[in-house]
């Protein structure tokens, strides 16, 4: 609430009062304080809202005014080393004016801060980890698988005359196998072949297969072959 007062003297906010009166273009001692007083509080009286804030500012101008009108009228004391009323005065109403355009700056600042709008940041899925296996082919893969199954009794390829089989439980799954291989990788490099026990059956052989291609995906073993057909080395990662 922007209040105008009306004085003999002076016509305008109580602001311009005082930095007129810092610039010494109007005399304290022409200035009534209860004009200032009764205008202000005839404006308060018409005011929807009373602003405390608002309120407070003024009664402490007008304090200071008072005060600075009663050293003007009162025979002055001996020079003191303190600061001068006036003096002390007007710098602190340097310091209200500094304040009071930083405060309409900062509101001209957020004004154009909220038509910013900022775009959140997108989370990209990294891609999956690539391993690279050297030393080794598909050839030689299939090679060895097949003279470690070659080692097993009965896998040759016969005619089996019985049309009924019964379908037995696999003793040897997956993870099974993976953590065997990892025991002993962990002991020292081991060739495949002496992956699986001495008469290994076929279903043990395939899953231990599957269970070393498989750690070598995760990247937790390696695999080496020193030539197409030769046997295949197994390290811990």
């Amino acid at each position: 609430m922007e209040i105008t007062y009306h004085l003999s003297q002076f016509d305008g906010p109580l602001d311009m009062l005082l930095f007129m009166l810092e610039k010494s273009k109007i005399d304290i001692r022409d200035i009534f304080i209860s004009e200032i007083t009764d205008q202000y509080i005839q404006a308060v009286k018409g005011a929807p809202d009373l602003d405390m804030e608002e309120a407070s500012a003024f009664i402490a101008v007008a304090a200071r005014l008072l005060e600075i009108k009663s050293h003007k009228l009162l025979p002055q004391p001996e020079p003191e080393t303190e600061e001068d009323p006036e003096t002390a005065f007007i710098r602190q109403l340097e310091e209200y004016a500094a304040f009071k355009r930083i405060a309409l700056d900062m509101q001209a600042f957020e004004k154009t801060a909220a038509l910013v709008y900022h775009k959140l940041p997108e989370e990209y899925p990294l891609p999956p980890p690539s391993y690279e296996i050297t030393g080794l082919t598909l050839e030689g893969l299939i090679a060895a698988f097949a003279r470690v199954m070659a080692r097993i009794p009965g896998n040759e390829d016969e005619e089996r005359p019985e049309r009924v089989r019964s379908i037995i439980r696999d003793e040897y799954t997956v993870p099974m196998c993976m953590a065997r291989i990892l025991r002993k990788v962990r002991r020292g490099s081991i060739s495949f072949p002496d992956l699986a026990a001495e008469h290994a059956s076929r279903a043990e052989i395939v899953t231990l297969f599957l269970a070393m291609l498989e750690l070598l995906k995760l990247g937790k073993i390696t695999c080496m072959q020193d030539s197409t057909y030769g046997n295949i080395t197994v390290s811990c990662a």
